[in-house]
């Protein structure tokens, strides 16, 4: 999920050192393609697992019974690489901006059936993906500025559903679950579209999450490391990168309705994207920030919800920015 999607212009490189021999063409032909250059690794320039997503208490599974939840995530970010055009001599600086609004909907059955001791949950995960992208170009020779330009796109669109699979266990304050997600490729996309909302590849994701909770001081501490393992487009050609994941969240439960503490995530990939990539492309980001969790009734249903807010640092091929989350979830 975090669709950020502009497919592979690094593989059209060889046909632009062609055009800059002629200057004027080179601008056209060039501000044309920057939608669809890879400045990210990992084509679309993020993996179907949405990074912050878990957080605190992704180890305690839900009594038997089924849920909806209905989450929101907000991301704004940017990326610039500079690209040398080594035959002809010159560079290519290319910037993207992106303002991404994702709407979630999960419905998950928890059984009472038992496998390998811990319980068992699945369910499925739709998202609504909006996107708000801009790139923009820039041609220099002997560091004289040449030629700019830039394109802008924005779209709504349903993107790829994922299937779920949990299994939970509990032990005392410790609560362990495992976590698996099967992205289907039948979301929305357009070969060289600057929004994708589906990524037009498998990939499965497994996390496990650790949560300590003290009941009698409130204290909680929850670790979910996780790899994702991408398919390869084939329309592009292009594999991307298998990913590790690993998300943390210390909180402090004041009472059975508020808790309030501090979050983030650490992703890096574990081997580099293959096909149009350049040698070792690998992708790496960092972030941190606060979060509530709170819980209310309507009638005589509760509802639990989540508040986060998460600053990204320490990018390398990858959009650095700030995400947010709002999520809810009820028993059906």
């Amino acid at each position: 999920m975090q669709h950020l999607n502009y497919s592979g212009f690094s593989e059209q490189l060889t046909t632009s050192r062609f055009w800059i021999l002629n200057i004027q063409a080179t601008i056209v032909f060039v501000v044309a393609m920057a939608a669809s250059w890879q400045v990210d690794a990992v084509e679309g320039g993020s993996g179907f697992y949405l990074l912050g997503a878990k957080g605190s208490l992704a180890g305690v599974l839900a009594p038997a019974g089924n849920y909806l939840s209905v989450d929101s995530y907000f991301y704004s970010g940017d990326i610039s690489q500079t690209e040398a055009l080594p035959t002809v001599g010159g560079e290519l600086e290319v910037g993207l901006e992106a303002d991404v609004i994702v709407a979630i909907a999960s419905v998950l059955h928890v059984s009472e059936l038992e496998v390998l001791n811990g319980r068992l949950a699945y369910g499925v995960v739709i998202p609504v993906v909006n996107q708000d992208l801009s790139a923009d170009l820039t041609l220099n020779f002997d560091g004289e500025v040449i030629g700019s330009g830039s394109e802008d796109d924005e779209a709504t669109a349903i993107g790829d559903p994922l299937l779920t699979a949990i299994l939970g266990w509990s032990d005392n304050n410790l609560h362990t679950t495992l976590n698996m997600l099967l992205n289907i490729p039948v979301g929305d996309y357009d070969e060289g579209s600057l929004t994708n909302a589906g990524f037009n590849r498998w990939g499965l994701d497994t996390t496990v999450a650790f949560t300590y909770l003290n009941p009698d001081t409130g204290r909680e501490l929850t670790v979910a490391p996780g790899i994702t393992i991408n398919g390869k487009n084939l329309d592009t050609d292009y594999r991307s990168g298998d990913e590790f994941h690993v998300e943390i969240a210390a909180m402090q439960h004041l009472s059975e309705k508020y808790a309030i503490g501090l979050i983030g995530y650490h992703y890096e990939q574990i081997n580099e994207d293959s096909g149009s990539a350049p040698d070792d492309y690998k992708g790496r980001v960092s972030a941190i920030g606060p979060a509530l969790n709170f819980n209310f009734q309507i009638g005589d249903t509760p509802v639990y919800g989540k508040a986060k807010y998460l600053v990204e640092f320490n990018a390398k091929n990858r959009m650095e920015g700030d995400a947010a989350f709002l999520q809810f979830s009820i028993a059906l």
